[in-house]
């Protein structure tokens, strides 16, 4: 059985939908419900992320259970293992979260890397894609290319799948 996958993608590629599929195969397979393991958080104002947030709530349902953690993953991943399988949406949203509290992303990631073979129940990652656009304009921004490009490899690695989405076409890349 696969325990860890990592789906990719740019933005509206069909990574989301193809993540919660494949949670919702995993928990009937197991009987266990599915747990949606949210990192997106919506800022003082920011109505279009809360706008997002709600709209991802009412597409997934009442099959799932959902754990809103946008900085700790790892203990998130810890607290809920042992059954139900996990789905974390998504990792660019965690590493957002981390550098603007000025955390150190590099130090959380080697800390999941590290945990995801100690897990015993399925989890599944979406992240985005953000290395075959332009160069951003600011610093700020290509260092979160930089580090999304270089956690999107390490957790690859670390997982037992890896699946592209384009245009709602999935790939698989890794088995």
């Amino acid at each position: 059985m696969t325990k860890s996958i990592l789906i990719t993608g740019g933005a509206r590629s069909g990574k989301s939908q193809l993540a919660e599929r494949l949670t919702l195969e995993l928990a009937a397979d197991s009987g266990a419900p599915a747990i949606y393991i949210a990192t997106a958080q919506a800022f003082d104002g920011d109505t279009e992320m809360a706008d997002r947030i709600t709209r991802h709530q009412a597409r997934r349902g009442a099959e799932w259970t959902t754990l809103a953690e946008p900085f700790d993953l790892c203990a998130a991943l810890r607290d809920s293992d042992g059954g139900a399988p996990r789905l974390v949406d998504c990792l660019t949203l965690w590493l957002t979260n981390l550098m603007l509290d000025e955390r150190d992303w590099q130090s959380e990631c080697d800390a999941l890397v590290a945990l995801l073979p100690r897990l015993t129940a399925p989890v599944i990652f979406v992240t985005n894609e953000v290395g075959a656009g332009i160069v951003p304009e600011n610093a700020l921004a290509r260092r979160f290319r930089d580090a999304a490009g270089l956690i999107n490899q390490q957790v690859a690695e670390a997982c037992d799948a890896l699946w592209f989405c384009v245009a709602g076409h999935p790939i698989k890349v890794k088995p």
